[in-house]
This record gives C-alpha cells, sequence and structure tokens, in this order.
C-alpha cells in the first residue's frame, strides 16, 4: 500500500519565508520547508497498481501555466479543537480548473470521488494541544500574509510516509503543463 496525493510544489523562496512563520505555539508540529505544498486531490492509502492508474490519467491532463497567490491565515478545527493552521491561497479560475481535471482523471483511474469541498492553502503546522490564545496569537499576526505570485508550469503526484515527526513526502511523477 502506497499513501498518495496530488498538489502542487512551492517555490524555494516562498518555503523559506513560510519557515520563518514557524513559531509561537507551543506543541505545533511546524511543517518542514521541504513539505510544504498545496494539495490539490489527497487520493489515500492504494495498492501499487493503483498508482500508476492515476499517473497515466493524469499524464492526459493538459493545462496553461498561471499565477497562484498565497495570501491570508486560517485553521481547521476537529471536535472543537484547532488541528492546523494554514496559509491560504487566492481564488482562482485556473487553479479550480486544474483541480477539477485532477479529480476527473482520478476517478478515471478507480477512486472513488472526493467527498470534500476543495479548500486549497498550504498547511503550515498541526496542532493536537495548541493553546487557544497562542493560535488566536498566530493567526492574527499571519492574517494579513500576502506572497508575491509564483507561476505553476506543473502538477505532482506525490506519496506520503507517516514518520514520528510528521509525514514525509515523496514526488513520484511530474506533470507539466503539455501533458
Amino acid at each position: 500500500m502506497i499513501r498518495l496525493f496530488f498538489g502542487l510544489e512551492l517555490p524555494g523562496e516562498l518555503r523559506m519565508r513560510i519557515a520563518a512563520l514557524a513559531s509561537g505555539i507551543d506543541r505545533a508540529r511546524w511543517v518542514a520547508p521541504e513539505n510544504l505544498h498545496i494539495t490539490l486531490r489527497f487520493v489515500g492509502e492504494v495498492e501499487e497498481p493503483a498508482m500508476e492508474d492515476l499517473a497515466g490519467e493524469a499524464a492526459s491532463i493538459r493545462f496553461e501555466p498561471f499565477p497562484v497567490t498565497l495570501s491570508g491565515a486560517g485553521h481547521f478545527e476537529r471536535r472543537g479543537r484547532v488541528s492546523a493552521v494554514w496559509l491560504g491561497v487566492e481564488p482562482d479560475p485556473a487553479l479550480a480548473a486544474l483541480r477539477d481535471r485532477i479529480e476527473a482523471a482520478a476517478v478515471r483511474a478507480g477512486q472513488p470521488p472526493e467527498g470534500r469541498k476543495f479548500r486549497p492553502h498550504v498547511t503550515v503546522a498541526r496542532l493536537n494541544q495548541g493553546r487557544p490564545g497562542e493560535v488566536r496569537d498566530w493567526l492574527a499576526a499571519n492574517t494579513l500574509f500576502r506572497a508575491v505570485p509564483f507561476t505553476v508550469a506543473s502538477f505532482a503526484l506525490f506519496s506520503s510516509t507517516l514518520g514520528r515527526s510528521g509525514p514525509n513526502y515523496r514526488m513520484e511523477c511530474l506533470f507539466p503543463p503539455e501533458g
């Protein structure tokens, strides 16, 4: 079994800027700079042959390169507690269209449709026991975050291995705009 997702890599300079925000919440598990990304479609655990099917379908996706801008900060909750803090992605029709094409490719490859609404973001930290005041302060300090736009010129299929310090990601396939 292999755990997979489709995503966008971030430019190195942007990853370093985001990594500089990794403080102020005790007990937060900050995402390592090399693991910062935008998830386009979570696949989950599949058998190895399913990865080949996914890659084959994704290889047919065509798109024009387009800009993406990270802007703002927010959080996710699970059972009334903050489970993650993130930086947002400004809405963009080209990003939504690429995500929709990836979703269609995943379904053609035999995966069940994604049940969750697409909310593009970059997870900065995961929390089990973050103090509400610290989370509130981090969000207030980063709510006006805005990055210089970067160009999406490819997307990737990543594998994810869960480790003691969090997940580690490995690019399995890279898909350029011409497919």
